[in-house]
């Protein structure tokens, strides 16, 4: 079953589930601020995915301007990098795609279109 991490009031995760149910893609939806990824989950995404770890992270997000995160990141080291992003949902990039074959961080639609099968 494809699985949605989202935020109901994030713009590119609305434009994104459109999308989903516009081509008939069945899918699980789970909220991004509640129910975001655990260290072990986000460390196995990362795997499959193969970027790199600063691609999990919402760049453009609040929590992550205020942290002051594009400057403090560099010197962090991978684990440290996986304990911040574990520790809230909203530093996550999202909508955040996982499906058979894919992990996908944010809502290219030709990147989606490739992984399910569009």
């Amino acid at each position: 079953m494809t699985k949605i991490y989202c935020y109901d009031r994030c713009s590119t995760c609305k434009k994104a589930l459109a999308w989903l149910d516009a081509n008939g893609v069945q899918y699980e939806k789970i909220d991004i601020k509640v129910d975001h990824p655990n260290e072990a989950v986000l460390r196995e995404l990362h795997k499959k995915n193969g970027l790199p770890l600063k691609k999990f992270f919402n760049t453009s997000g609040i929590l992550y301007r205020e942290q002051k995160l594009s400057e403090k990141l560099p010197s962090m080291s991978e684990d440290e990098q996986f304990k911040l992003l574990a520790s809230d949902g909203m530093l996550v990039k999202r909508p955040l795609l996982i499906c058979d074959n894919a992990v996908i961080p944010g809502f290219k639609e030709p990147d989606w279109r490739t992984a399910l099968g569009k």
